[in-house]
């Protein structure tokens, strides 16, 4: 039995009948990648909203964002539903160095990846033997330039509609209700597709069996330098940028072959970038409004009438655009009235900088490196273990607006979703609405701060200075002196600069907090000494009141960590020493304070049996300081004795602090020696 061609027209559609194949425009098959994913519900500033799984996979996944990819989510799946968005390009706009061309190159991969996947494969078709129609000269194949897909080219067999939805239905025993969903995508042929059918269809007086005999299916191809399927545009100089770029242009080599010059297959599409993504993918047009006024109104017809027009032929595409600008190029194109039209056909999102600085723990990460670091003598670089988190809040610090209802501390940890005191997620939630009222978008909440690039900067200074090289060590508190510097040459706005400077400063301060931590867990000669700690406070101040509570003060719980069931003195002077700590005077506010901890403990344990307080700062510097006093009396200070190493008792705890560093916290011997050097400054206090 002969095998059927697995390339021909019949078998192509039996398996888009059978499901084996499908049929549908590039905004479903975007729509249904991402839907198929896990979807989860995110609390992100105290409002709720969706994360989906597919833009957190891969080696190097989308960092926050969320807004931005709801946005463009909502925007897909109307689009794929037949709405208003279809006629629309998607635009990115922000501050450079904030991930909107990140953002794009991420879901143009995930998208060829999709498309790898043979359920989900793009198909098109090429006319075969084409030189026998004798018009052709020497060309033999001709692929459809638009890769239109096939069943394109089946909604187009017959001059009528009618005539091609009884084939279908004959033919293939599509349903109405299957031909009606097929129609929903109807495109016309492209103008040489449809030209070379028709010459097909004079050579064979309409005889659909022949004709077909000349159509092959292919696939399309998806490798990504090809610039099929997914392909980028980016924005050039005036003089060497023209719409050929985007459109295509006559080819000289075809009217070498065609003798018809009539004919639209003398414009060679495949020249252009649009083209090459019109059947079914994704066109990237990067800094869409530096370009050129005329290419711009190019970008207008393309997006308003999804078509390619050249001398009145058009070759219909379907594609998503997807788009960035910055700020300054968008502002300024906007402030042109007679280009309102072309954003008008915009679907506007205004990309804010990343304000979770837990989240920008893995940004700064990526700006750090991935591979190990060497230094110039190709030695291996040590990186602090503080370092992430100093470089992390120093750029999000700069990216908070100001605000009279929060201090950029309670701001910073409660975009993180931490705990700011007496401050509530709710606060944050009404400073954000408040200032995205504005119409400057610059001024709105994360518009404006250091970006990514900025960041890596401040990491190329930091490894390239002669104090990183020679101690082999990117020591942390040196990142705020190259953030510093990447402030004073690339931030040209004094207002900005000045407020930069300032946030560097709280920056420090947050850093100066987290060493008196490591300080204590150093001396205490565990990695984790001050969270027991915290949390000792914390069951003390549950079970102060407890009824089962005996005359030696011994408390016994249930961890809800471990399940075991534990045994607690609470000492009162320690609780004090905390409050006083926390500048607690009065009975009232102590039990206010204490009842605003239990609250959070009993909403927080929950959902999280893990949580310990840490993010807390507050109550952190309080225990850390009344045990770095009580424990050390006798030395004067923790910072007297490792100052003052003369006697062999001090020099004995510098010894062994030093070990503890190395040995359990991840310290190297330089950063280690500077970190306890830096702790016995006065540097930073307030």
């Amino acid at each position: 039995m002969v095998k059927p061609n697995q390339n021909s027209f019949m078998v192509h559609l039996k398996a888009v009948k059978s499901g084996k194949r499908c049929f549908e425009n590039a905004f479903q098959s975007i729509s249904r990648m991402i839907l198929e994913s896990d979807i989860e519900k995110v609390v992100v500033n105290g409002k709720t909203t969706y994360d989906f799984s597919i833009f957190r996979t891969g080696k190097k996944p989308v960092i926050g964002m969320y807004d931005e990819i709801n946005s463009f989510v909502s925007y897909v799946k109307d689009a794929s539903e037949g709405g208003s968005s279809k006629e629309m390009a998607f635009v990115l706009v922000g501050e450079p160095g904030n991930g909107k061309t990140f953002f794009v190159e991420f879901l143009c991969s995930k998208y060829r990846n999709f498309l790898a996947d043979d359920k989900n494969r793009k198909y098109t078709f090429k006319f075969i033997n084409v030189d026998k129609l004798g018009s052709y000269g020497k060309i033999t194949t001709i692929e459809s330039q638009t890769y239109e897909d096939p069943v394109v080219l089946a909604m187009n067999l017959y001059d009528t509609v009618d005539e091609n939805k009884d084939y279908l239905g004959e033919k293939f025993g599509f349903s109405d209700d299957d031909i009606e969903k097929l129609y929903d995508n109807y495109r016309p042929l492209g103008a040489c597709s449809g030209y070379i059918w028709n010459d097909i269809r004079g050579q064979f007086d309409g005889d659909i069996n022949k004709m077909l005999e000349f159509v092959e299916i292919i696939p399309v191809p998806l490798t990504e330098s090809l610039g099929t399927v997914t392909g980028k545009y980016p924005a050039k100089d005036k003089i060497t940028s023209s719409a050929v770029d985007l459109l295509g242009e006559e080819s000289i080599q075809r009217l070498l072959h065609i003798t018809d010059t009539n004919n639209p297959y003398k414009f060679d599409l495949r020249r252009g970038a649009l083209a090459r993504v019109a059947g079914g993918g994704i066109h990237f047009s990067d800094e869409i409004y530096k370009n050129k006024k005329d290419l711009v109104q190019v970008y207008l017809g393309v997006i308003q009438n999804r078509s390619i027009e050249i001398d009145g032929y058009k070759w219909p595409i379907d594609t998503l655009i997807v788009a960035t600008s910055n700020n300054s190029e968008f502002n300024k194109f906007l402030s042109e009235k007679e280009e309102a039209p072309i954003v008008d056909r915009c679907r506007i999102c205004y990309v804010s900088h990343n304000t979770n600085y837990i989240l920008q723990d893995e940004l700064t990460q990526y700006a750090i490196g991935s591979g190990p670091r060497t230094t110039i003598n190709r030695e291996t670089l040590h990186q602090d273990p503080n370092l992430n988190y100093s470089a992390s809040v120093a750029a999000v610090l700069s990216r908070l607006p100001r605000s009279e209802k929060l201090t950029p501390i309670e701001t910073m940890k409660l975009s993180a979703g931490e705990v700011a005191g007496e401050k509530s997620i709710k606060t944050l939630a009404e400073v954000i609405d408040t200032l995205n009222q504005d119409p400057e978008i610059i001024n709105r909440f994360g518009q404006k701060g250091l970006g990514q690039r900025n960041l890596g900067r401040s990491i190329q200074l930091l490894i390239e200075s002669s104090e990183t090289n020679e101690g082999k060590c990117m020591f942390a508190y040196d990142i705020f002196k190259a953030l510093e510097r990447v402030i004073l040459d690339y931030v040209t706005e004094t207002s900005d600069r000045t407020k930069y400077l300032e946030d560097l400063k709280s920056a420090k301060g947050l850093y100066r907090e987290r060493i008196m931590t490591e300080m204590f867990n150093a001396y205490m000669d565990e990695p984790l000494a001050i969270r027991k700690d915290v949390m000792n406070y914390v069951n003390m101040i549950i079970g102060i009141d407890a009824e089962n509570l005996g005359p030696d003060k011994m408390w016994k719980y249930k961890d809800p960590q471990s399940d075991d069931l534990r045994a607690l003195k609470i000492d009162e002077r320690f609780i004090n020493s905390v409050e006083q700590g926390l500048g607690l005077k009065t009975a009232e506010q102590r039990e206010t304070f204490r009842t605003t901890i239990r609250k959070i403990y009993g909403q927080k344990i929950s959902v999280d049996p893990g949580y310990d307080f840490m993010d807390n700062l507050e109550l952190v510097k309080a225990v850390t300081d009344v045990r770095l006093k009580s424990d050390i009396a006798g030395a004067g200070s923790l910072i007297g004795a490792l100052a003052n190493r003369t006697n062999e008792e001090n020099q004995k705890l510098y010894d062994r602090m030093i070990e503890t560093m190395l040995n359990k916290l991840n310290y190297c011997s330089t950063c280690a020696q500077k970190t306890i050097e830096y702790f016995c400054t006065q540097e930073d206090e307030n």
